[in-house]
């Protein structure tokens, strides 16, 4: 049962931390961005955030902390595993 849980918080990190990249690459894109573009962009820099918000919320009500520190040995552990 315990494994599932911490499957469970895994995933949940790993969608916040691709989400965070993906709202990154979304606001680069957005900064050279052709005018037709422009509002594609901004509406995936919305989308972006709003997952990104929802993501943290759940992460803050799971009681899962997560630092620079802690980000970084995930994505070590992570690039090991995979």
């Amino acid at each position: 049962m315990r494994k599932k849980v911490q499957q469970r918080e895994v995933e949940l990190i790993k969608s916040l931390m691709q989400t965070r990249v993906d709202l990154n690459v979304a606001n680069r894109n957005f900064e050279s961005a052709e005018e037709e573009l422009i509002d594609y962009y901004s509406y995936q820099i919305k989308a972006h955030k709003s997952k990104l918000n929802y993501l943290i919320r759940k992460v803050k009500e799971k009681g899962i902390v997560m630092d620079m520190c802690n980000d970084l040995e995930f994505r070590t552990y992570q690039n090991k595993v995979i």
